[in-house]
């Protein structure tokens, strides 16, 4: 997620975030990973189809891990929403 967050950076997260509504395009989100259960990911969610499928995305799209190499994930694998992050 460079240059936004960097390697080390403790997030905030919003777990209740999504309860009620899905994500949304430009959101950045803590999600489990769709292959890994020991893993979690920090992406921006750049599509939300009609049945909750999310495409995440990195900002650092040459280094990044996302949804074109892992695909779509359900909004039931968003933890919750970045809000804020400690420096």
């Amino acid at each position: 997620m460079i240059p936004v967050l960097k390697p080390g950076d403790e997030v905030l997260v919003d777990p209740r975030a999504y309860r009620r509504a899905l994500p949304r395009p430009g959101d950045i989100v803590v999600a489990r990973h769709p292959y890994r259960t020991d893993a979690h990911v920090v992406k921006r969610v750049s599509s939300v189809s009609e049945n909750g499928e999310c495409a995440l995305r990195g900002d650092n799209a040459s280094e990044s891990t996302d949804s074109r190499s892992f695909g779509h994930v359900s909004a039931g694998h968003i933890l919750g929403r970045v809000t804020g992050r400690f420096a």
